[in-house]
Order: structure tokens, then sequence, then C-alpha cells
């Protein structure tokens, strides 16, 4: 599957995040910045998951913004909040 010209790319490190580390079941070249955290079944549990898992996985104090992402988030704002921690 191609990805559009103008779709952004989520960076590596978050998509071996999702992928590798918490096991979400989709394959990574499906993983688009414009799909939520909901649509991949991540609730706000989930969600503090993700956030130590990073921490840990990468050595990041996350910002609080990290803390404020919801399940309707999507996995672009997601990687930003990531990103800038990094």
């Amino acid at each position: 599957m191609t990805r559009p010209l103008d779709r952004p790319a989520l960076p590596e490190n978050f998509i071996a995040l999702l992928t590798e580390h918490l096991g979400i079941p989709v394959p990574a070249e499906e993983l688009s910045a414009e799909a939520t955290l909901e649509s991949l079944n991540m609730d706000s549990l989930a969600l503090m998951e993700l956030v130590v898992t990073a921490e840990e996985a990468f050595g990041i104090v996350l910002p609080d913004s990290a803390l404020d992402l919801s399940p309707s988030a999507t996995l672009g704002e997601a990687a930003k909040v990531f990103d800038e921690a990094t």
C-alpha cells in the first residue's frame, strides 16, 4: 500500500511502540496519522500504558500534554506529543 504524498508519515519509533511494544494487531503500513487511538481499540487505560511504555522504551519523560490525550486523539496528534519529548 502506498501513501499519498500529502499524507504525513508517522515516526518509525512511534509505529514500533504501537506494534511491537503494545502489540497493536494492525500492520504498520496501515497505520495513518488520521487514525484515532480509539480505532485501534485503545481506551484510557491503554493510553496510560502507551505513556509508561514510551517512557521506559525511549528513556524519555513525556510532557503533561501526553496525559491530555484521549481515545479520540489521532495517531498524528499522539506522535507529535511523543516526538516533542525525544
